[in-house]
Parts: structure tokens; sequence; C-alpha cells
């Protein structure tokens, strides 16, 4: 048994060597979205495959629960020097989009597997459908780019090169993809090298007990919280802007179930499957990684001392039906799960933030628009593909202090990507770049303030993707009396003649000289916006943060007269109830009420998988009122409308 002091310097040890596998990928990437805006992750895994140790300086924070248990099953024979790899997010369930390419790593210690390094990088394109291989528009995971199944890739510390020609030979920029992962297999050996260290210190028996103890530690870290919040069902439901290119809203549910110190995320009444790629493949995990990170956000904003490894995800149990949005079935497109996580993220928030009101913030923007360019580089007659940079949206407004500008909490690991870099290796000239004024949530803690940014570019045909985008429909949440957020937009030549707004589509062509404005959400703000100390509210005017016009509105702040503040304060009216969402989101579901989306999920699902999201959109185009009642005529009219729906199965809803 280890006793705590060791259990601790253990901890320490695998925590810094994950963070020297992190630095060696971050310093030895070729793509900007690797080497400075930092989408990887590296860990180390025990001997299952679960994840015990990952960097908190380095890279994205959603895989500290993520295991690689099912993928190791795949592929045989492993041996010192071997290195396996997959970016299938059908096989194994590690990879969750083509573009994340997962690596791992046996580290024998006397002729047995007592520990695995791992890691993925995002590359910048794997082939495909679109440059970059996502889109919202995408309906099929074969659109995506070229897949891998779990296989070795280097095979005794040789790379099977006869893999890399079929990969250089499917993507558009090859060299990026293929230096981009020898540095992941670098940052493997770096955690190989550590890991014998441990072993060196602890032993081998050490070591392994070592490592269960850990995860042990951090369900015991994680049951504790539980403990503290009172028992209880918690629902909450969030929708991202658009299902598809049928525009419908995408709507997620959650009923959060605490019992003593364990809880079930029960995900029934979420969206069907859809016919987009905003599908998260969980493959039915109950413990699946991407279902629980906005959980890992609330354990280590309540504890910030908790351990972060598969231990914390224990007590913890998922329900995601097959063919939902949150678990579907191949060959459904996935390219742009990141949006949907975005939205479960926020999902998880709105559900604990009525378990335990007093501690959490409100919405983050909940969209990291990721910004890629295909254009033509006159200076070196090369086509040019490139990140440009996430645009991330404000943090929500704290129970403490206002929420983080620019830096939204559940995406805030994505870094800006200098613009001098940026315009070094990409043809392209920015002409604006910073905060949005008057986009946080009013409230006694403000929303934090939304991310813009315009480009413009030189060449013909540029095509632009903006992956993730999100919140141009409904605004973050505000909560205790805070009010919503503003909202995102994508604007083509702002301020000019051709100005034109391009509402959610996350794909565009510019010409030579096209201005691209990209702008995220604000954070929600928390609590009664009368109660923010004037002089808050005359700094955040001072500061461009806030205009006159939103501090009158908004805050009954008149700047600088005392007397005209105190009488409209006195004859403003506060907000009332838990949550503000906004006048969007209040007249959307004064039809679509949560009793007329529990008669939908009903009727899905008694339909087989592959006639839902159809069944869904026609619903929606035949929806004629409200609540429940309307849902089953705009039904009748599907059924009477094609005969050849199965009809057993549709009887059986109906009744």
């Amino acid at each position: 048994m280890f006793d705590t002091m060791t259990l601790q310097v253990l901890a320490n040890h695998a925590r810094a060597a994950a963070e020297n596998m992190a630095h060696t990928l971050h310093r030895t990437a070729h793509s900007a979205f690797v080497k400075e805006t930092q989408d990887f992750t590296v860990m180390l895994m025990d001997r299952a495959g679960d994840t015990f140790a990952v960097p908190m300086d380095l890279g994205a924070t959603w895989y500290p629960g993520l295991t690689y248990g099912r993928a190791i099953a795949m592929v045989d024979d492993y041996r010192p020097g071997d290195v396996a790899f997959t970016n299938d997010p059908y096989s194994g369930h590690v990879a969750t989009h083509a573009p994340d390419t997962h690596l791992w790593k046996p580290v024998f210690a006397d002729g047995e597997i007592v520990a695995w390094t791992g890691g993925h990088i995002h590359n910048t394109d794997m082939g495909g459908a679109v440059p970059a291989s996502l889109s919202r528009s995408l309906t099929e995971i074969h659109q995506e780019g070229i897949r891998f199944p779990p296989m070795k890739l280097v095979r005794e510390g040789v790379f099977d090169e006869q893999i890399l020609r079929i990969m250089q030979t499917n993507v558009r920029k090859p060299a990026l993809n293929i230096g981009d992962i020898k540095a992941l297999v670098g940052a493997l050996n770096t955690g190989e090298r550590k890991v014998h260290g441990m072993i060196a210190r602890f032993g081998k028996a050490g070591f392994v007990q070592g490592v269960a103890a850990l995860k042990d530690q951090a369900e015991a870290q994680a049951r504790d919280i539980l403990r503290a919040i009172p028992d209880g069902d918690y629902r909450f439901a969030d929708y991202a802007d658009e299902d598809s290119d049928q525009a419908n809203p995408c709507r997620l549910n959650l009923t959060l179930r605490i019992r003593c110190d364990s809880a079930v995320l029960d995900f029934t009444g979420s969206d069907p499957q859809l016919g987009s790629s905003l599908n998260v493949p969980s493959g039915g995990d109950p413990r699946h990684t991407m279902l629980l990170v906005g959980v890992y956000y609330v354990l280590y904003t309540l504890n910030p001392r908790i351990l972060l490894n598969t231990g914390l995800t224990r007590p913890f149990t998922c329900i995601a039906p097959e063919g939902t949005v949150l678990n579907p079935v191949a060959p459904a497109a996935v390219g742009m799960r990141s949006l949907t996580c975005a939205r479960l993220r926020s999902v998880i928030f709105g559900a604990f933030s009525q378990a335990i009101p007093d501690r959490m913030p409100a919405a983050p923007a909940g969209n990291n628009c990721i910004v890629n360019v295909m254009t033509r580089d006159e200076r070196t007659a090369r086509t040019v593909i490139a990140a440009v940079n996430p645009v991330v949206g404000g943090g929500g407004g704290m129970p403490w202090r206002d929420g983080t500008n620019g830096s939204g909490a559940d995406a805030a690991y994505l870094k800006n990507t200098p613009i001098e870099i940026t315009e070094t290796e990409v043809p392209v000239e920015f002409v604006r770049y910073g905060l949005a004024p008057d986009s946080g949530g009013a409230g006694r803690w403000r929303g934090g303030l939304a991310t813009e940014m315009a480009f413009r570019v030189f060449a013909p045909d540029t095509r632009i993707t903006a992956r993730n985008r999100d919140r141009s429909v409904f605004r973050p949440w505000g909560i205790l009396g805070g009010k919503a957020a503003g909202l995102a937009q994508m604007v083509l030549n702002p301020g000019t003649p051709e100005e034109r707004q391009t509402g959610s589509a996350d794909t565009a062509i510019l010409g030579p000289g096209d201005v691209l404005l990209v702008r995220s959400a604000g954070g929600g703000g928390r609590g009664n916006p009368l109660e923010r100390e004037v002089w808050r509210v005359e700094q955040d005017v001072a500061r461009g943060y806030v205009s006159t016009d939103a501090a009158r509105r908004d805050y009954g702040v008149v700047v600088g007269d005392p007397q005209a503040t105190a009488a409209l304060r006195a004859q403003a009216v506060a907000h009332k109830g838990h949550f503000h969402f906004g006048p969007e989101r209040d007249g959307y579901e004064a039809r679509w009420t949560p009793a007329a989306y529990d008669a939908l999920t009903a009727i899905l699902a008694a339909l087989p998988i592959h006639w839902r999201f159809f069944a869904k959109t026609e619903i929606f185009r035949r929806m004629d009122g409200n609540g429940p009642e309307a849902v089953h005529r705009a039904f009748e009219a599907v059924c009477a409308r094609f005969p050849d729906l199965p009809r057993p199965a549709l009887a059986q809803a109906a009744e």
C-alpha cells in the first residue's frame, strides 16, 4: 500500500512525465494547429489502457478519462519499439473524428507490458470532400477522409513506409501530417523513458500498484464531491443551431440523477442520429470521455486538486440510446462532433447549475469556431491549407467574478496563433482581431466578451471552413437573474455594399479582396445586473466592453449621473427565474415544449435508426401548432405521405 505522501510523489512524477511528453510534441510539431493552437493530447496509461496522467500546461483538456483498451486489443503481438495508431471513429472508440490520429506505444519491463504512452494530434487535413476534412454538411463517414483502423505504424522502431505512402496519397498536405505524427512518436518515446525512470524509483511492482492507487484516489475524490451535492433529478436541455443543412435545431436533453456518491447522466430525449456530421461516436460506452468532458470541468472547478485520470469516471454512468446523436451507428458522419460536444458541456453545466446554484457559473459561449483557409500563395506559387485561428467566445459569469473575455472556460485550451505567424505562413491580412463590445451577458457578474476576427484574402477561389460555428440562433444562457449573451455571426465584406450574413453556414468561397468577419458568442451573465456596482459598469464603458446604451438598458446606469442612475434603477424590473435564455429560445420553446419533445422522442425511438432523422425532418416541416398534439398530427401527416414507413413501429408509437 502507498502512503499519502508517496502516492503524491508518484502523481507528481506522472504529471511531470506527461508535461515532458507535451513539450516534446509542442516543440517538434510541423503544423500551426498543433504547435500553436495546441490541438493535441498526450497521456500515460496503465496496462489496461486507462489514462492515469495528463499534462495541464499544454494541449487539449478533454481526455483525462480516455481508455485505449479496446483499440489496444485490436492489434496483436506488441514488441518493444512498436507504435500502433488509428483515426477511425468506429474502430476501438478512441478516435472520434478522422483528423484526430491517435498513437500508442507499449512500455515493457522484464519482458512484459507495464504501461502505455499515447496521445493524438489533429491533422490539418485527412482528405475527403472539403479542405480540412470537416463540414457540417457532410452526411457519411466516407466523405470525411481516409481512415485507418487500429494497426501498427512503427514496428520495432521502424516506420511502415507503405502506410505513410497511403496517407500521403490521400491527404492535401502530407508533409504536415507526417511531420506531426513523427513529433508525436517522439513524445511517446519521451514518455517511455519517464516511465522507466519511475520504475527505477518505485520498483516494477510498486509502480503498477501506485498507478492503480492513483485511479482509486481520483474515484474517491469524485465521490466526495458528489456526496456534497443534494440528491435529486435535474433535467436540462440545450440546442445547437442546426442539425444539418435542413436547418432544424439539434436538441440535447439530460436528466442528471444524483444519489449519494454516484450519478447517472441519462441523455434519452436527445435528437436522433443526424444526417450531418454533428454526431458524437461514443459507441454506447457508459463512461466515454466525450460524454463526460463537462463533468471533468465541474469536478475540477469544485476541487482543483482532484487527480485527472480514468478513476474519476467510475462514479458516473451515461445512458445514450443507440441511434441517437450521442451514439450513432456507422456510417454516420462525425467530423463536427466537437460542436455537439460544446453543447453537451452546456447541457451538463445547466443540470449541475440547478443542483448547486451557488457554485456554478452561467453558460460559456459554447462555441470554438476554428477557421481553416485553403488558398493560393502567389509568393511561393503553392496551395496553402492552414488553420488561421480559433475564435473562442467568453466565459460565463462566475459566482465571484466576471466571465473571462474571449476565452470561454470550456474551450480555453485552444491557444490563439499570433497574427504575425499566421500572416507569415498564410497569404491573408488581418484587419480586425479583438473583443466584441456588448457581447457578454449582463449580470451582477458580467459574461465574458466574444472574440471577433476579420481577415482579407488575395487569391480567387479561396475556400474557408469555419467548423464548430454555433450560437448564432440560441444564446448562451444567464442564471440567477443574469441575462443571456450576444449571438455569434459570420459576415462577408462587413460595412460594404457587398455585405452578406452567412447564417450558420460553415463554408465560404472568397475572391480577391474579400474580407470575412467571424464573431463568437459571449458568455452568459450571473446575478441581477441591477446589483452590479455602478463603478464596475462605468469601468466597462470606459474600456469599451459595454456601450453607454447597454449600460442604461441592461444595468440601469447613466454614466456620470448618479441621480439619474438611482432613478432608473428604482424603476427597473429584475428578471425572475433560474435561467434567462433570450427571446429566440423562449419563442422556439413556446411551440416545441418539453411535452412535445417527449412525444417526438417516443415516435422516433419506435422507428428503425435509418428512418429517424428523415421522420424528424418531415415532422418539423408539418408542425402546425404547439405541444404533443401538434406533434402527433404532424406524424400522422407523414404516415399518409410516406406509406413505406414501417407500419407496425409507427402504430406502436402512435398508441
